[in-house]
Formats: structure tokens, sequence, C-alpha cells
């Protein structure tokens, strides 16, 4: 995937936190060259999930999947089924086309919703890695346990700066090769976005907490 003439707007885990995306496009300032990017888990949790697919789609954006759209795509019961009702074929069929990762090769940034474990090509990523990792054992393999290592992005060395989300405890992570975007709008904090080329970070307030941690 490359990029047209403009900036990109990188932006975390919406989590059915329609007003929340909205506010962070127009405080973006985007122009009609500029093109946005989403990490991934734009469904469940927040108070309308359909609405913030619908929001992407019309407005063509990128998304890469998330774990929530992977259990969507996969749900029987409970709330992720709701939302895969809700969201009708041509919805879904939407959510199971979003690739794993995307490149944007004149940034050199690879998108990615959770993690990547350094070493490895990313063609050689583990789907799971990709969609629920958070950490790095001693031993050098993706667990998606916070506690359970260190932070991936800490070990990353390239090639290309990965931007990710996923990692709401941790929050937003700045580091050389790496940006963690998710900064827990649906549990009340903020929804982050991460302007490129010029590397400001744009954040609106949750408007409330719609799920605890």
């Amino acid at each position: 995937m490359s990029t047209q003439p403009g900036r990109t707007l990188f932006i975390g885990d919406v989590h059915g936190c329609l007003d929340e995306l909205r506010a962070l496009i127009r405080k973006a300032a985007l122009t009609p060259a500029d093109r946005v990017v989403l990490l991934g888990d734009l469904v469940a949790k927040g108070p309308d999930s359909v609405g913030v697919v619908q929001f992407v789609r019309e407005h063509g954006y990128a998304s890469v999947m998330g774990n929530h759209e992977a259990h969507v795509l996969r749900a029987w019961d409970g709330e992720h089924a709701a939302i895969k009702e809700a969201l009708g074929e041509d919805g879904r069929a939407w959510l199971a086309a979003r690739p794993l990762f995307l490149r944007i090769e004149p940034l050199d940034v690879i998108a990615v919703h959770a993690g990547v474990v350094p070493g490895i090509p990313l063609e050689q990523q583990e789907r799971e890695h990709l969609l629920t990792m958070r950490s790095i054992r001693p031993d050098g393999t993706g667990s998606k346990r916070p506690r359970e290592g260190t932070p991936w992005a800490q070990h990353w060395k390239g090639p290309g700066h990965v931007i990710f989300g996923h990692d709401a405890i941790r929050g937003l992570q700045r580091l050389p090769m790496a940006t963690g975007l998710d900064t827990g709008c649906a549990y009340g904090r903020e929804l982050t976005g991460l302007l490129l080329p010029e590397g400001r970070l744009i954040s609106v307030p949750a408007k409330r907490a719609y799920v605890s941690v």
C-alpha cells in the first residue's frame, strides 16, 4: 500500500466510539490529499460499532484487522454476535476483507493491530501475534499478556516503523521504531491519532467510560 501526496492519519482502537472518531477527524483538519489508516478494533465495547464501520466504509478509510473484528466474524452469541448480525452481509464481508497488516511504503511504516515478533519477516508472522500480541517473553516468543514479558515494541529494530494499537493497558507508546496508539477511548480516556510525516499526535477525550477496564 502506498500513499498519495499528502499526510496520513493513523488512528488507534475506536471500539464503537463514533462521536469521538468524528471529533478526531475534525480536529485533524484533513485535506482531500490526506488519508486515514485505522489500526483495527473498530467494533465492540463502545456504543455504535455498526456506525463506526459504516463511517469508515463511506469515507474509504483503510483499516487493518483487529482481534475484535475476528471475534465478530466467528461469534455465535453475546455482544460480538449481535454486532455480526447488525452489520449485515455487506458489513461482514468488508470486515473479513481487512488485511492483517499494511505497508505504507513512502513513510516506511507498517500498520498492524497488535504486534510483531522481532527477527521474523512480516509475511511469516503468526496471525495470532498480529492480532493479540503485547509482550515478548524472555525466550523471544510472543505473548498476549502484558505481564508475561516486556513490551514487544521495545525490541523492534525494523525494518520499518510499526504503528499499532491493542494495548490500552500500557497506553501511548512512543519508541524509536514503533508507536502504540491505543489510549483507551472505550474506557473513558482518549482516542488518539498520529499524523505523518509531521509526527503530530492528535487526541480527543472520550465522552464517557463505556466499559470498565
